[in-house]
């Protein structure tokens, strides 16, 4: 029924796409999942003077900034402000960020070696180190989530955990590249990981290995129902994953595709996804960029299209990417969208590869989905609203899924 390897080839060359989305700010322990972007312009990245790195950044953020009154401020006076007085990379980042802070404009950063580094690792699917995903929380690193097969479910680190030193470093205070480059190190050497787990201090001795990123899961459920979940467009495997999963479920008669913590990624594997369901020639999303300019991105012709009836699970953090897909699909009514409102960050970033090894990630315009709606700030409402109720949440129930499932049997009876 699916061409598969024809899929991968087409996968590969649609994520060769230039534009960008940003995701929020989780980290991967050797997985790197912070900004993301996909094949970067070519920029001369040989070492040049500290002075010369943020005078380049200022020219950069002048000539590509989305809004080209730059926050309504005259932006000669960043540059007149800090000529001659950067006499090393540090005071560069700190006179950068704060220039960036001035547009007001949480998307746009400056990324230092390590963190462009990490970037770039996030895009290729692999790294090495334990295979965790970390968050803060006041000011606490939490585990967020343990990937399977990994060294870190070997160790069992779990769920919750809250890391309190890496090596015996304390991480109180550091960011999260921070703890993330100090988990990170040769493969097959060992980091010990000093973790709060309740009330209990436990020291995990973890050897580091490399981490290839699976961002698509899949199975049968009540027998007759697939169900994809995507837990990031990060990774450029992103739709060949999607594929195998296709494959997988491909003889159910209904498809839950579950975006939920979906927080961003590659717009090339949203439209690649997207352009599964929506017919050739449809728009998929439109790009505006500086001083109005728009682009549409229109369906593709494709050997193999899902017809299926689908529910797509959303919540508060299926952002980005994830409301490209799922807002291109609800515009066309290719599918139902079931849980709660979405992040609604509709803006559009490119990284820009910067001197000393550095980038710029940097929001260049704002997309809007099929029918012209501006979702930033905003979100996208689900057709079906469910919330998880306080009872949900102490017995462990998904209470959306569940409903999701009741959904998808209905539509899946109504179209027989």
């Amino acid at each position: 029924m699916l061409n598969i390897r024809m899929k991968k080839r087409q996968a590969i060359i649609f994520a060769s796409l230039i534009l960008i989305l940003l995701v929020m700010n989780k980290v991967f322990l050797g997985t790197g999942n912070i900004e993301v972007s996909e094949t970067p312009d070519m920029v001369d990245h040989d070492k040049v003077s500290s002075q010369k790195l943020f005078d380049n950044t200022w020219k950069i953020i002048r000539d590509n900034y989305y809004d080209s009154e730059l926050n309504n401020q005259a932006w000669g006076r960043w540059k007149e402000h800090y000529h001659g007085k950067i006499k090393n990379d540090d005071d560069a980042k700190v006179a950068i960020d704060t220039m960036l802070a001035s547009l007001d404009d949480p998307y746009s950063r400056y990324m230092s070696k390590p963190e462009y580094s990490e970037q770039n690792t996030s895009i290729s699917s692999k790294i090495t180190g334990i295979g965790v995903n970390i968050t803060s929380i006041a000011g606490k690193i939490h585990i967020v989530n343990v990937m399977e097969g990994t060294p870190a479910q070997f160790a069992n680190l779990l769920p919750k955990d809250i890391i309190l030193a890496i090596d015996g470093k304390e991480v109180n205070g550091l960011t999260l590249s921070e703890v993330a480059n100090l988990v990170r190190g040769p493969e097959n050497s060992f980091v010990n990981i000093t973790i709060l787990r309740n009330k209990d201090k436990l020291i995990k001795r973890v050897m580091r290995k490399e981490i290839k990123i699976k961002t698509v899961k899949s199975s049968i459920v009540d027998k007759n129902i697939g169900y994809i979940q995507i837990t990031s467009f990060i990774g450029s495997t992103a739709p060949n994953e999607f594929m195998e999963a296709l494959e997988k479920t491909k003889d159910t008669q209904g498809l839950i595709l579950d975006l939920r913590g979906n927080t961003g990624g590659l717009l090339p594997n949203a439209i690649f996804i997207a352009n599964l369901f929506i017919p050739e020639g449809k728009n998929i999303v439109s790009i505006v960029g500086r001083n109005g300019y728009k682009y549409d991105i229109n369906a593709q012709d494709t050997e193999f299209g899902i017809t299926k009836p689908t529910v797509v699970l959303v919540d508060g953090n299926s952002a980005s990417a994830s409301e490209i897909l799922s807002g291109a699909l609800k515009d066309y009514n290719k599918a139902k969208l079931l849980g709660t409102k979405t992040y609604g960050k509709g803006m559009v970033q490119k990284i820009i590869p910067l001197p000393n090894e550095t980038g710029l990630n940097l929001t260049v315009a704002k997309y809007l989905t099929p029918k012209g709606t501006d979702i930033n700030k905003k979100g996208i409402s689900p057709d079906i609203k469910v919330e998880f109720s306080i009872k949900d949440v102490k017995t462990n129930n998904d209470a959306q899924l569940q409903a999701a499932k009741d959904v998808l049997s209905k539509m899946m009876l109504s179209k027989k």
